[in-house]
């Protein structure tokens, strides 16, 4: 059963979302509503399943333990764009 609600929110970030759910082709109730269920849902529902190829590569490479990822992904993307 669907219930009405009032919602206080700002009329620029009303605006951006209508504009949004019309590109999607959907309607603002239905976004909001499916953002809430994504808030409040089980974190064990939240769970991606992983497809086999996934699957079977997981586990499969070991990083060193002092790899820092951030250091690693700054120096690639400065390498790529500058």
């Amino acid at each position: 059963m669907n219930t009405k609600l009032t919602l206080t929110i700002e009329e620029s970030v009303i605006d951006q979302a209508k504009k949004y759910a019309r590109q999607e082709g959907r309607s603002l109730s239905d976004l909001v509503e499916n953002y809430l269920k994504a808030v409040i849902a089980d974190p064990k529902e939240k769970q991606i399943e992983l497809t086999p190829i996934v699957k079977a590569l997981r586990g499969s490479f070991k990083a060193p333990a002092d790899f820092d990822y951030k250091e690693e992904l700054i120096k690639g993307l400065s390498e790529k764009y500058l």
